[in-house]
């Protein structure tokens, strides 16, 4: 693994248990929290990992998306009154699956079939590891991506997603001679990892994605991946 830069922060959480006399910091509503930015909810958990996935803005057209959150609000209904809340995270969870097999169809421009804007997202993702987050597990597919994330202490996931997205779009529009376009569709998915079951699951889940969209025999065959990097496990887990 590259030779992290000092981050002040992980500084602040060691002695902080040590200091005395000082006010507590204030609740950051980017850290913890229930926020709603768009058709989604986010939980955030200060100190939490991520899965995350950020789509093209042409990969899921709004008429498809309006019918899943539709079936989605039908099936929060149909629940009984002594529901419990992992019946509506079991709700909310297949209402990311039905998002994420439709991704895999391939719809849109696919942009990240090119290789070259392929290229530019990988390098963006590794970019700031060690340094404001730990990346895990990731992978770039044609029309989307998908990552695990832990954010560094005074670094928060919209922060660091919003400059990521940012980096990205504007280079990638360079790439297509484009000017002002949306490349990236604003809302993003992030779902607070609860234990390492669910990470493992996760992880396989990503590493197995380009696979059962058709696009490589096995998982270490498609080079836009944590998968293809032979120390990239081995570096991550030890991160966990």
């Amino acid at each position: 693994m590259d030779t992290y830069e000092r981050n002040p922060g992980l500084d602040r959480v060691k002695f902080s248990l040590r200091s005395s006399g000082l006010p507590p910091e204030p609740p950051n509503p980017l850290r913890s929290g229930i926020h709603s930015r768009g058709y989604l909810p986010h939980v955030k958990r200060e100190g939490a990992s991520y899965f995350v996935t950020f789509r093209l803005t042409d990969s899921l057209p709004r008429e498809v998306l309006m019918r899943f959150e539709r079936e989605h609000a039908e099936a929060l209904q149909r629940l009984p009154s002594n529901a419990t809340g992992q019946d509506a995270e079991e709700i909310q969870r297949e209402l990311r699956r039905k998002v994420e097999r439709y991704l895999d169809q391939g719809a849109g421009a696919c942009h990240l079939r090119r290789t070259d804007i392929a290229d530019l997202v990988a390098q963006a993702l590794r970019h700031f590891h060690g340094r404001r987050y730990v990346l895990d597990e990731w992978v770039v597919m044609p029309n989307h991506v998908h990552l695990i994330l832990w954010p560094m202490p005074n670094h928060t996931l919209s922060e660091i997603l919003k400059s990521r997205k940012r980096h990205t779009a504007r280079q990638a529009n360079l790439i297509l001679g484009r000017t002002g376009e949306t490349f990236w569709q604003p809302e993003s998915y992030d779902h607070w990892i609860r234990n390492d079951d669910e990470k493992a699951r996760i992880r396989r889940y990503i590493r197995m994605n380009p696979v059962k969209a058709g696009l490589c025999k096995d998982p270490e065959d498609w080079k836009w991946s944590s998968s293809a990097w032979p120390r990239w496990q081995t570096n991550a887990a030890s991160q966990t």
